[in-house]
Formats: C-alpha cells, sequence, structure tokens
C-alpha cells in the first residue's frame, strides 16, 4: 500500500494543515461565535434576573396592598358592628318606651276595670241583701205570721252575711 508508504513523508505537512484548520476552527468559533453566544447568555441571564426582582418587587407591593385592604376591612366592619349595636340599641330604648306607654295604659284599663268589677261587686251584693231581706220577710211572715219591717230585715240579714 503505498498511501502507508508516504505516512512518513508526508505526516509534518498534515499535522501543519491539521493545526492550521483547528487554529482557524478555533478563531473563528473560539473568538468570533462564543462571546456572541456568552454576551446573549449573561443578557438573558441579566433580563431573567431583572423579572425576578420586578416579580418580588410586586409581590412585596401586592402583599403591602392586601394589608392595607385587610386593615381597612376590618375597620369597616368595626364601624358596620358599632352602627348595628347603635341601631339596636336605639331600638331597644324605643321598644322599652312603648313596652312602658303600653303597660301604663294596660294597668289604666286594669284600674278602670277593677273598679267596674268592684262598683258591680257591690251593687250585686246590695242586690243580694235586698233580695235576702225580701225573702226573710217572706219567710217570716209565712213562718210566724208576723210582718217585720224591711229595716228590721235588712240588719238581720247583713248580720247574717257579716258572721257567715
Amino acid at each position: 500500500m503505498p498511501q502507508i508508504a508516504q505516512l512518513a513523508e508526508v505526516w509534518s505537512s498534515q499535522i501543519f494543515w491539521m493545526l492550521v484548520t483547528f487554529g482557524f476552527v478555533f478563531f473563528v468559533v473560539g473568538r468570533g461565535m462564543v462571546p456572541k453566544i456568552q454576551s446573549t447568555v449573561e443578557a438573558r441571564d441579566s433580563k431573567i434576573a431583572g423579572d425576578l426582582e420586578a416579580a418580588k418587587a410586586a409581590f412585596a407591593r401586592g402583599d403591602e396592598i392586601e394589608a392595607d385592604y385587610r386593615a381597612r376591612e376590618n375597620e369597616s366592619r368595626a364601624a358596620a358592628q358599632a352602627l348595628v349595636a347603635e341601631a339596636k340599641a336605639k331600638a331597644a330604648k324605643d321598644a322599652e318606651k312603648k313596652i312602658a306607654a303600653a303597660d301604663a295604659k294596660i294597668a289604666d284599663k286594669i284600674a278602670a276595670a277593677e273598679a267596674g268589677i268592684r262598683a258591680a261587686s257591690a251593687s250585686a251584693m246590695a242586690e243580694i241583701e235586698a233580695v235576702a231581706a225580701e225573702a226573710a220577710q217572706d219567710m217570716v211572715v209565712k213562718i210566724s205570721g208576723v210582718q217585720p219591717t224591711a229595716a228590721a230585715a235588712k240588719k238581720a240579714v247583713k248580720a247574717a252575711l257579716a258572721h257567715g
């Protein structure tokens, strides 16, 4: 094989051209393309880092806004509860006034009814005494044949009712 025989004669030129080719590739790729790729990667990394910082700041601002919202919500809730309590107290006072007025009216009606009952009771008692006195007179006449006076019959009925 003649190619193997020539190897000893051409190996130095092949190594030379191999070094030239690798050197050319090293300078074109290493010095031309790699810095551009590295700058692109660094720009991307810095943009990502900036975006992450902006997101953290936005998140912190969101937390602050939420805390403010919660504080305002709690204040509003407390104010609303105070208004409700005030309205309940006012309603209770109004109800107490109405109940007191109704109690007074009812007490007046009860007093009037009791007075009517006492008057009716006294009237009924007088009628009972009158009927009892008449009945007593009739019984005395039937039993003894003597006619007692109306005053004596009333006096006897009153004495009997007082002891009875």
